[in-house]
C-alpha cells in the first residue's frame, strides 16, 4: 500500500520538474522577478549617478563663479595700482621739474651777487660786505677774488667784515690767513704779523697753522726781530716736516744764518 500510495506523488513531482523545465524565460515567473529587480536597481544606479553628476556639476559652476569673483578683484587691484603709480611718477616729475628751476634761479643769483663787487671794479666802505645779499661762501669768494687782483685795500676790508659776519663759518680761519697776507704783501708787517699770530691763537686746528708760522717767521725777520723769527722759523721744521712751509721755513733759516743773524 506505502509503495502504491508513493508512486502516484513521485510521478507528480517527476512532471512538475518536467513542466518546469519546458517553460520559456520570458514566461518563467522567478526570471521575470529578477528581471524586474536588475532593472529597478539600474534605475536607482542611474539616479543616483544623476544626483552625483548634479553635485558635481553644481561644485564646478560655483567654483568656475568664485574664480571669476577673483579675477576680477585682481584686475580692479592691478587697474587702481597701476592709475597710483602713475599719479606718483608724474607727482615726482613735478616736483623734480619744480626743484630743478628752483635751483637754477638760485645758481643764477649767487652767480650774478658774487661777480658783481669785483666785475664791476667797485669800492667798500668799512662795514659793507662784498656781496650784500649772498651767504658766507658768496662773501668769501669775492674777497679772496679782491686779493688775486691785487686790491689788496679792499680784500682787506672784505676779509675782516667776513669775519665779523660770519665768525662761525668754516671759511674764518682762511679768512684770518688771507687778511693777514692783505698786509704782508703791501709791506704792512706789524699788522700783518698780528693778524697771523690771530691764526695760531683762534684756530689751532686749521691747516693754515703752518703758513701762518712761517709768515710770522718771515713778518719777524723784515722787523729785525730775528731771535723771535728764528724760533717760528724752527717750529715749522720741526713740526710740520715734509710741508712745504718747512720747506721755505729750512730756506729762510739757511739765508739768517749766511748773514749772520
Amino acid at each position: 500500500m506505502r509503495a502504491i500510495h508513493r508512486l502516484p506523488v513521485a510521478l507528480v513531482l517527476s512532471g512538475t520538474l518536467s513542466g518546469c523545465l519546458m517553460v520559456p524565460p520570458e514566461e518563467d515567473p522567478i526570471y521575470l522577478k529578477q528581471l524586474e529587480i536588475d532593472n529597478r536597481l539600474v534605475r536607482v544606479e542611474r539616479i543616483i549617478d544623476n544626483q552625483g553628476l548634479l553635485n558635481l556639476m553644481s561644485q564646478l559652476d560655483a567654483l568656475q563663479k568664485e574664480n571669476q569673483a577673483l579675477r576680477n578683484e585682481i584686475e580692479t587691484l592691478r587697474n587702481a595700482l597701476e592709475q597710483g603709480g602713475e599719479r606718483q611718477r608724474q607727482l615726482y616729475l613735478d616736483l623734480d621739474q619744480r626743484l630743478q628751476d628752483m635751483e637754477r634761479r638760485a645758481t643764477a643769483i649767487a652767480r650774478a651777487n658774487a661777480d658783481k663787487p669785483v666785475l664791476e671794479g667797485g669800492s667798500l666802505s668799512p662795514g659793507e660786505l662784498p656781496v650784500p645779499g649772498g651767504g658766507d661762501r658768496a662773501n668769501y669768494t669775492a674777497a679772496f677774488e679782491l686779493l688775486k687782483q691785487g686790491r689788496y685795500d679792499q680784500a682787506s676790508l672784505a676779509f675782516r667784515q667776513f669775519l665779523s659776519a660770519y665768525s662761525d663759518s668754516k671759511l674764518a680761519d682762511n679768512a684770518q690767513y688771507w687778511l693777514a697776507e692783505s698786509y704782508y704783501v703791501t709791506q704792512k708787517y706789524k699788522d700783518g704779523l698780528r693778524e697771523f699770530e690771530v691764526v695760531i691763537e683762534k684756530y689751532p686746528q686749521s691747516r693754515k697753522i703752518p703758513d701762518a708760522l712761517l709768515k710770522i717767521g718771515y713778518c719777524n725777520y723784515e722787523l729785525k726781530r730775528y731771535e723771535a723769527a728764528r724760533k717760528a722759523l724752527s717750529s715749522v721744521v720741526q713740526d710740520y716736516k715734509e710741508t712745504t712751509a718747512a720747506r721755505l721755513a729750512g730756506q729762510r733759516l739757511q739765508l739768517m744764518a749766511s748773514e749772520g743773524r
